[in-house]
């Protein structure tokens, strides 16, 4: 378990990961992004507890696939020791219980894993933007409880509704190309089959991720960041 003992009135992190690798990966996203800091990283459940009882972190990135305790299980027993941090769940983990499970232990989001610096950087802003309000809130009614609370439940846009600068032609396209590909496509591959910028077929692309039409891998090559493929969610 690496620790930091310092505190600087950031928003501190925890990061619980049995994967030493994909932990110190985890890190450096999270400290690219302000006010976030790492202030340590647990590989068990046992590990976790005890980084939280010495470490009091604000937020803590949490793997359910742990070596000792499923993830979930590590939160109710904080809850007895007294720990009011907040959790986000980072797992492969999808199945329909699971979630429900988290949602009921009051996490503050869940990210699927594979994902990338673009995925979890949204989700963090969310956070501390929803941490803020919370911190600063002055209640005199019902009204101020409602503005608090509204932060906390964004909802997806329609589905027949594009953001704005985006086309129902060119996402037409897109979608074609990710049904029909042979297995995934890069942003690249996709605007070679449908004629659009690269910079576009990614935009559409993370759009249907977004919704939950689309679901991304990433390939690891020999250097440098990992490519995003996407495929058509059948």
């Amino acid at each position: 378990m690496t620790t930091t003992s310092d505190k600087t009135g950031t928003i501190d992190v925890l990061v619980v990961d049995d994967d030493f690798m994909v932990a110190r990966v985890h890190r450096a996203f999270v400290e690219r992004v302000e006010p976030f800091r790492v202030v340590g990283i647990a590989h068990t459940g046992a590990q976790a507890i005890e980084a939280v009882d010495a470490l009091r972190p604000d937020l803590i990135l949490l793997d359910l696939y742990l070596p000792d305790l499923f993830g979930l299980d590590v939160i109710p027993r904080l809850r007895t020791a007294g720990h009011d941090c907040d959790v986000m769940v980072i797992s492969a983990a999808q199945e329909a219980d699971t979630v429900r499970g988290a949602v009921r232990r009051g996490v503050v989001d869940y990210l699927l894993k594979p994902f990338d610096f673009e995925d979890l950087r949204p989700r963090l802003e969310r956070y501390a933007a929803q941490r803020g309000r919370l911190l600063t809130a002055v209640v005199r009614g019902q009204a101020d409880v409602d503005r608090v609370l509204a932060g906390a439940f964004v909802p997806a846009p329609p589905a027949h509704t594009l953001p704005k600068g985006m086309s129902v032609e060119t996402a037409a396209l897109v979608e074609r190309a990710l049904r029909e590909a042979d297995g995934t496509l890069s942003a690249t591959e996709c605007a070679a089959l449908t004629g659009v910028s690269r910079v576009s077929a990614r935009r559409y692309l993370e759009y249907f991720h977004s919704t939950g039409s689309a679901e991304v891998s990433l390939r690891y090559g020999a250097a440098g960041r990992p490519e995003r493929r996407y495929a058509w969610r059948t």
